[in-house]
């Protein structure tokens, strides 16, 4: 979900072509996984899946949207969740009934016939589970590209890893990233190109949103940005009803976020969600390196094991200069 600060960050959203993203990037992996879910499906909303019916879209994704950073200079490492801070349970409980409500209505949808319903319940309903995850792990492990654990949410060891200038950017959708110091978020990295919304086919492309720049314009400090978002509501706190981001900048501008808090969410502390995006716990060192793709061992998982088009697995890896049994990344550095 995230926090809901599009309308006041737009200004500040500057679209980007690919030859300024070139360099290492810290992506957001549960964020990545769920949009390749949510997005590679059939009309009717089914996923893809192999021919012992095994999910295969977030595969499909992964694979092919990494080789084309790869191939257009981007270095990405993918950051995985760790264990939930208790702050975010109302938010897990929020989401896990959502998405099964959208399975009850999916179901419905199909044994009805009707195939638009189906698939915009099938996009709520997506879930990833542990499958998901060692899959996307074991393929990023032959594909030699870097990913991590981070020690609770993913955002803030992206974050983190920008912060410290151990990547060049933070990628994600959702602009958490910004709370928890990206200095630079990046977006629409995964789903650039053509898409259809509501019926019709955009184009999205990459944008860039520096967090100096966004604060000088705003005119407020990284933590009350964080206030802001505590108003609007984040994935460890509802927001004061009724608020929305433009209404909340407002708020803390004047200084009244304490008294809004005290006067419309009597019960809530503030105080330790603005800790959590300000300190969130850390992970030591990391070691980012990156490796020769294995192209045998590609071919072996993706084509033998997922049923995957061979001469698609071989086109995307033969853009890189690797074919199976050859090993090469001089080309990318």
């Amino acid at each position: 979900m995230g926090v809901a600060l599009r309308d006041i960050l737009a200004p500040y959203r500057d679209p980007i072509g690919w030859d300024g993203l070139s360099g290492a990037a810290a992506i957001d992996a549960h964020n990545a996984l769920y949009q390749f879910l949510t997005i590679i499906r059939q009309p009717d909303g089914t996923p893809l899946v192999d021919a012992e019916g095994r999910v295969t879209s977030h595969l499909s994704g992964l694979f092919f949207r990494t080789t084309r950073l790869l191939e257009l200079g981007v270095r990405p490492v993918y950051v995985y969740d760790g264990p939930p801070p208790p702050l975010k349970s109302r938010t897990i409980e929020a989401r896990r009934s959502v998405r099964e409500e959208a399975g009850r209505q999916y179901t419905a949808a199909i044994e009805r016939g009707d195939h638009v319903e189906a698939y915009r319940q099938a996009r709520s309903a997506t879930r990833i589970d542990g499958a998901v995850i060692e899959s996307s792990r074991r393929l990023l492990d032959l594909l030699g590209v870097p990913w991590v654990r981070a020690p609770s949410e993913g955002e803030a060891e992206a974050a983190r890893l920008a912060a410290t200038g151990q990547v060049a950017y933070a990628v994600s959708q959702d602009y958490d990233s910004l709370l928890f110091g990206a200095p630079v978020l990046a977006r629409n990295i995964t789903i650039s190109g053509r898409r259809r919304l509501h019926g019709r086919t955009i184009t999205v492309e990459p944008e860039r949103i520096r967090l100096t720049a966004a604060l000088e314009g705003l005119g407020i400090g990284r933590e009350e940005l964080i206030q802001v978002g505590v108003l609007v509501g984040t994935d460890f706190n509802e927001g004061v009803r009724g608020v929305g981001p433009k209404t909340a900048l407002k708020i803390v501008r004047e200084g009244r976020f304490e008294e809004t808090v005290a006067e419309r969410l009597p019960e809530f502390d503030p105080a330790p969600v603005i800790e959590f995006f300000l300190h969130p716990p850390f992970g030591g060192t990391v070691d980012l390196a990156w490796r020769p793709p294995d192209g045998e061992g590609l071919s072996a998982m993706l084509c033998d094991e997922y049923s995957f088009s061979g001469e698609r697995v071989k086109g995307a890896l033969e853009r890189l200069g690797v074919t199976a049994g050859q090993r090469t990344l001089d080309q990318w550095f």
